[in-house]
């Protein structure tokens, strides 16, 4: 924001921004800004200077003048506004030197201002103030703890924080009801109805802010780890077997404070190594939820380390059991952190963070916040170990050095210079090759200047020399973190400031990998190896998934392919559980249960079309705006040219997916859509239910759409599309496998036992939807019948009998097929329904993958039997009672019914 004075000229530098804007409640053109002259570096915070004070506009902003009598002089840092309930009273907070700062009011309108009290927080952090809505002089300064003065400032206590967490940020008391608050901090929204007594805390937001990602090697689903800004280092499932989603309840604490980098052993994945702010490492066992300090120490006699807020971590590529954790010093573990040995000295510049100068001049010892809030200067913020060589490691620093040993760390090669890289840039991330031992990749970022250019660069020669590879990536949008495919050694993935990029050609050019993904910045990349899934660590919407990337490798081709469908991943399918009682959503949870939704369950299918398919009429109108846009005629379509749009079919794609027979077991119709697209077969039949041309919500308790299990075996899928109803296949079959997860406690042995019990239940389901759907109709035509035989012209009661008779066989079967609903209401025992034996028995198809119990055999056997005769007699009253029925009606000249054929012999 531009503050002018009345001259034009600018009040503020390039180093001073506006923190906190108040408007005048009685009058908008009146403004108050608070101005703050401040400096982060890489190396430091200075927190205040002489820019530093409030401003005033009468004229909505147009022009500025101080207003500054009162406040403290020299170096101030920031300031924190807010009008009193009384529009008369203005407060602010000023942070300042030498213990000037402190709480102030002024009663003239910014005029004068007098000091209440020494109370102030950290303008780094903080200086946030908020008045009351209805008492003058009740004021809430954001905190670690709230603190509220009812005194105008003399005084201040805590607001009360029982149960909530701390590092407050922003609070908004409803004017109406002021026990009513909400408040935001490090640890999300938290609503109060009391006062502040009690909280309730709002888990359903996805915002969590991520430093680091990496993910382990768990079955059947691997997890994932991360580091979080003041929400701890946590853990938690890639995918679940709930029906509903991925819960917070899924997720577990490894390390306490700010989590950082997070390592797990490769080969148990119950071992955790978590860290917390400045080097807090940790051992987390998964199994018992302890936590093993294993920070490396000094040895007597040696300096203190100096570590990063995020330090550097690694297990090896080449032992479980070595690690690799870095302070100014890099060192190394054989045993899982027991014991650590230095293999480094420093490997930093060493240069005094305070002979550097901020804001244009080395700053006083007693600049505001000086080095307060901040990393010490001069330590290792990036490591990688070389796949390919043990003893090749690769060092970043925040001083802008890249540190490279061949020999495990006896010698180490420095290297500061890289070519358009500003000096002393700080080294984001370090990425040794998995496939070429002499590649390695560096981030830098320099946004800490006001830098956020892409610093994104790749060395053929162990580091010694540097290429630019950042290509055509956004000029604004600093480089954070960097990850290799396992099998394209061309495919590599960049995050940045605002998202993620990927290139299939080494770093010559560079693709925006978004779709789904918000803008932010991905400030971490892991890549599971086994499913080839990227799994991103966000700062400020948590973590981030593409399952399955794998297709990216193969996208070279596609441009001279018509379509294709891209190597498959091997499908799973499995019963999903339902602990919140039914199939899908939250149950009966309500919206603030949050839920990350899984992946499909099934085969998902990764396809690529070349070209849209238009029909008739687009291309028409298409040419007709072509005209237009020339300046030239367009004409009227024929009468045959509109004919054949009306009657043309949409264009349509067609999946076809066959089992190693070559048997057809399903086909899925699909909208056309260009370009690389996905669907997902669930790993079912065809569903038995009837056909519906409505919609409708499906109720919770009801099974989702689909058949029956397909077995587990090998499988081809193929492409065609449908283009005014003549089908051409433009895709070859493509060959998965479907497998089944497994993981039950009584599992059925028999497979083909089993397919022949789901087989038989579900082709009975099948036929019993179809004669209820039926029955239903036969009855809306007796409806329509009984109304008729009102309606002739001659008296008919014959008609009327049969009509009668019709309807009491209907009324037989419908007790045969949904039970006897007399009985039921004054509770006299009843048979069992067909529906109730069918029902009972299809859910448990999709329910279970045991083996059928003898009761659900018997059930189907006797469900078959009583369908069996209730199915004939249905034929009975379709095939030849109800024609007989509709040529009385005709015969008699009655009204139309449903489904009856006039007679007219032309005569």
């Amino acid at each position: 924001m531009v503050l002018n004075g009345a001259d034009g000229k600018a009040l503020i530098d390039e180093h001073t921004g506006v923190t906190d804007l108040i408007m005048d409640p009685r009058n908008p053109d009146v403004l108050f800004a608070a101005a703050h002259q401040r400096r982060r570096h890489v190396f430091t915070y200075v927190g205040g200077g002489p820019g530093s004070t409030i401003y005033k506009s009468t004229d909505g902003g147009k022009t500025w003048s101080k207003s500054a009598s009162g406040l403290p002089g020299g170096d101030n840092g920031r300031i924190g506004l807010c009008y009193s309930a009384d529009p008369e009273i203005i407060f602010a907070m000023v942070e300042a030197q030498e213990g000037k700062g402190g709480f102030f009011r002024s009663t003239d309108r910014g005029a004068s201002w007098e000091k209440q009290g020494g109370h102030v927080t950290s303008g780094n952090y903080y200086v946030e103030i908020f008045a009351h809505p209805t008492e003058p002089n009740t004021v809430i300064s954001m905190d670690v703890f709230n603190q509220i003065t009812r005194d105008g400032g003399k005084s201040w206590s805590r607001l009360g924080e029982e149960y909530k967490h701390v590092d407050n940020h922003v609070i908004w008391i409803d004017p109406t009801d002021p026990n009513y608050m909400l408040s935001g901090c490090d640890g999300g929204i938290y609503e109060s109805f009391d006062g502040a007594k009690s909280w309730k805390y709002h888990g359903n937001l996805p915002v969590t802010q991520f430093y680091k990602v990496e993910v382990d090697n768990s079955l059947p689903f691997y997890h994932i780890h991360g580091g979080t800004q003041d929400n701890f280092s946590l853990g938690g499932p890639s995918r679940t077997r709930n029906g509903h989603g991925i819960t917070n309840a899924d997720w577990y604490v490894t390390s306490l404070g700010d989590g950082f980098e997070t390592q797990i052993d490769p080969d148990n994945p119950d071992i955790v190594y978590a860290q917390a702010q400045h080097g807090a490492l940790t051992r987390y066992d998964r199994k018992s939820g302890e936590m093993t300090s294993i920070q490396p120490k000094p040895l007597e006699g040696e300096n203190g380390l100096r570590w990063n807020w995020d330090s550097p971590l690694a297990v090896s590529h080449h032992k479980g059991s070595r690690l690799y954790f870095c302070a100014n010093r890099v060192y190394k573990t054989e045993d899982r952190g027991d014991a650590w040995t230095a293999i480094s000295p420093d490997l930093t510049r060493q240069i005094d963070r305070n002979t550097l100068p901020v804001m244009g001049r080395i700053q006083s010892m007693d600049a505001i916040a000086k080095n307060q809030s901040t990393s010490e200067y001069g330590n290792i913020v990036a490591f990688s170990e070389s796949p390919k060589n043990a003893k090749l490691l690769y060092v970043g620093t925040d001083d802008g050095l890249v540190q490279i040993t061949e020999d495990g760390g006896q010698t180490w090669t420095k290297i500061g210079n890289f070519p358009g890289v500003p000096e002393l840039t700080y080294v984001n991330a370090l990425l040794a090759s998995q496939h070429d031992e002499n590649v390695v990749y560096a981030a830098f970022n320099n946004h800490k200047r006001g830098d956020f250019k892409p610093y994104v660069f790749k060395s053929s020669d162990k580091g010694r020399t540097w290429t630019s590879i950042s290509a055509n990536l956004p000029e604004r949008g600093s480089a954070y973190s960097l990850a290799e495919d396992h099998v394209d050694k061309n495919l590599l993935f960049v995050g940045t400031e605002f998202t993620c990029h990927f290139s299939n050609d080494g770093g010559k050019r560079w693709t925006k990998l978004a779709s789904g993904l918000p803008t932010i910045a991905v400030r971490d990349i892991a890549i599971q190896r086994r499913e080839n899934d990227l799994v991103l660590g966000t700062f400020g919407r948590g973590f981030y998934v593409l399952d399955d990337y794998s297709p990216l490798r193969n996208l070279a081709d596609l441009p001279t392919k018509e379509a294709a469908i891209l190597p498959i991943k091997d499908g799973l399918v499995f019963n999903v559980s339902t602990p919140l009682g039914y199939q899908t959503g939250k149950g009966f949870q309500g919206a603030s249960l949050y839920t990350a939704a899984n992946p499909p369950v099934g085969t998902t299918i990764t396809y690529f079309v070349k070209d849209e398919a238009k029909t008739l009429k687009q291309k028409r109108q298409d040419w007709e705006k072509k005209q237009v846009k020339d300046a030239k005629e367009i004409r009227y379509p024929t009468y045959e040219e509109l004919q054949a749009e009306q009657n043309e079919e949409a264009p349509y794609l067609l999946f076809t997916i066959k089992n190693s027979s070559g048997q057809i077991v399903r086909q899925i119709k699909s909208g056309w859509k260009k370009g690389v697209n996905r669907l997902t077969w669930d790993g079912r039949m065809p569903s038995p239910a009837p056909v519906s041309l409505g919609g409708g919500e499906r109720a919770p308790w009801e099974s989702p759409d689909g058949g029956r299990m397909a077995l587990p075996g090998d499988y081809t899928v193929s492409l065609t599309k449908v283009i005014n109803g003549t089908a051409t296949e433009i895709a070859a079959p493509q060959r998965f496998k479907l497998n089944t997860l497994g993981g039950g406690t009584l599992p059925a042995t028999d497979k083909a036992a089993w397919e022949a019990y789901v087989g038989k239940a579900a082709e009975l389901e099948r036929a019993w939807n179809y004669a209820t759907s039926l029955l239903g109709e036969v009855n809306d035509v007796v409806k329509h019948a009984r109304q008729a035989t009102y309606s002739v012209a001659q008296p008919a009661p014959e008609l009327l009998a049969d009509v009668k008779a019709l309807e009491q066989k209907i009324k037989d079967m419908n007790k045969a097929f949904y039970g006897d609903g007399v009985a039921s209401r004054i509770d006299k025992p009843h048979a069992l329904s067909l529906s109730d034996r069918i029902y009972g028995m299809a859910y448990d198809i999709w329910s279970s993958s045991s083996a059928p119990t003898t009761t659900q055999k018997e059930q189907m056997a006797i469900a078959g039997k009583q369908f069996q005769a209730e199915l004939a007699k249905l034929k009975q009253l379709v095939e030849v009672d109800l024609p007989a029925l509709d040529r009385k009606l005709e015969a008699a000249k009655a009204p139309w019914t449903p489904g009856r054929l006039p007679v007219w012999s032309g005569n």
